[in-house]
């Protein structure tokens, strides 16, 4: 991260999130007491989330697509990683809104030897959490795996994604 980066913080359902700015596009955008959470560097200086449109933007994204009255992000997004997390995270900007994905599949996408567990690595140091979507990806038997924000995080993502016509058909 260059010496300019600043951040601010904004409460959500989901807590407190830090949202990390170039001035140029989102850098990153964390959940407090996340895994792999931003070090100060990553962050770099607070100010008032108001004070950079950039950020602004960002968090009334955050906020519209949290009441589900959007469904997509147009904040410009520009993580600092490894080409192989780089790629990963791309393909993961790729799955559709209220669509699932599995660890396998992205692995096909990014490369022909890229294991499935590397992917999770790189899907787990997700700097964009939510504008990445990560949480849209799960193992291969379907069922949630881990999340740096915890798996009830992760449902509650996937639980405000799921399509209205498979909420009306549940039981339970």
């Amino acid at each position: 991260m260059s010496q300019n980066t600043l951040y601010a913080t904004q409460e959500c359902p989901l807590g407190t999130v830090y949202l990390a700015t170039d001035g140029d596009s989102l850098t990153g955008a964390w959940l407090e007491g996340q895994a792999h959470f931003a070090t100060a560097e990553e962050l770099g200086e607070k100010v008032d989330l108001d004070s950079q449109p950039l950020l602004a933007q960002a968090a009334q994204e955050l906020d519209e697509y949290l009441a589900g009255e959007r469904t997509s992000f147009s904040v410009p997004i520009n993580p600092a990683g490894s080409d192989f997390q780089l790629a990963v995270w791309q393909a993961l900007e790729e799955i559709p809104y209220g669509y699932t994905t599995t660890y396998g599949e992205i692995s096909k996408i990014v490369g022909p030897h890229a294991p499935a567990q590397a992917v999770g690595q790189a899907v787990g140091r997700n700097r964009c959490i939510i504008f990445i979507p990560c949480h849209r990806v799960v193992g291969a038997d379907g069922k949630l795996t881990g999340y740096a924000a915890g798996v009830e995080t992760k449902q509650f993502l996937l639980d405000l994604e799921e399509p209205t016509s498979e909420k009306e058909t549940r039981l339970f």
